[in-house]
């Protein structure tokens, strides 16, 4: 180091490796927020805890990566046709399989959409050249492991989409005519029947919404992180911890608590890095212990 120069440092760490890590967390955090946010508002509108997320989200990614490599298309387009594709393949899971669950236990769709989990990364596993549910390693197999390279700018923009995304998603909910009608369908579908309102469809299509939003961060996944047939099963436990912290149900939660988390564990990384992998269930046990319903969730 050159004499008379300094590097500026919190707590013996350099700044610009802590601006790093919180730049990571906060990419981490968009990716957290936009997948809990899909949870929520199944989970919130229609009782189901959709445990085939983080497959619909491995399947997002796919699809751009397909859309790019094979169709030639762009990456615009794959941004705009990934998540509509994976909205439709909600819409037949939701009509064909979930419907007949809505007045069931939650443990029947849990099974249930782990069971369709399980089904989409063992086709997405196949189709690469491997089992993806028989080995945990990612680089066995060139086909299993593979990336989408963007412009850099191109990156930058599509994490603005997750943020505009995720509170427009917040504002329709909570704040339009549209989301009073839907938050009314789920508590009280005979009467909003009444306003000539079809429920079913509404339903239908809020399912074919909550996974699109997952396919979306696939999409947006695909050039930052490894595009693999596991990289939904390996996101998919942190984000059911965000959402519990956030609140069952919650929007707003599953933002703000999303962007937060990320960012508490990109700091753990730099100081204390063998905490990183369990900071955020530390922080859901003691959130539990204090405030069952989570940070935003309504108390019975």
């Amino acid at each position: 180091m050159p004499a008379g120069e300094e590097i500026s440092t919190v707590f013996g760490v350099p700044v610009q490796a802590l601006f790093g890590q919180v730049l990571i967390g906060l990419i981490n955090g968009a990716f957290y927020a936009m997948l809990s946010l899909g949870l929520s508002v199944i989970f919130g509108l229609l009782n189901i805890i959709n445990f085939a997320h983080g497959a619909l989200y491995m399947t997002g990614a796919f699809a751009a990566y397909f859309l790019l490599q094979w169709a030639g298309l762009g990456y615009w387009w794959s941004l705009l046709l990934a998540p509509i594709a994976v909205g439709l393949l909600g819409v037949v899971l939701e009509k064909t399989m979930l419907k007949r669950l809505y007045h069931l236990d939650h443990l029947y769709g849990l099974l249930l959409t782990f069971g369709i989990a399980l089904i989409i990364q063992g086709a997405s596993g196949t189709s690469s050249g491997r089992r993806a549910c028989r080995t945990r390693s990612r680089a066995s197999s060139p086909a299993a492991t593979t990336s989408l390279h963007v412009p850099a700018h191109v990156s930058r923009v599509g994490r603005r989409v997750l943020l505009v995304v995720c509170v427009g998603t917040w504002v329709v909910i909570e704040r339009t005519r549209l989301g009073a009608y839907l938050r009314a369908a789920t508590e009280n579908p005979t009467l909003v029947r009444a306003f000539g309102i079809n429920v079913p469809r509404m339903i239908t299509l809020t399912y074919g919404f909550g996974v699109a939003l997952a396919g979306l961060a696939g999409v947006l996944a695909a050039p930052i992180y490894q595009v693999n047939p596991l990289m939904g099963a390996d996101l998919i436990i942190v984000v059911f911890a965000v959402v519990v912290i956030g609140g069952m149900g919650s929007i707003m939660g599953s933002i703000v608590t999303g962007f937060t988390l990320g960012i508490v564990e990109g700091f753990t990384k730099v100081f204390y890095p063998e905490a990183s992998n369990t900071v955020i269930f530390v922080i859901m046990a003691l959130v539990l212990l204090v405030r069952p319903a989570g940070l935003f969730g309504r108390t019975a």
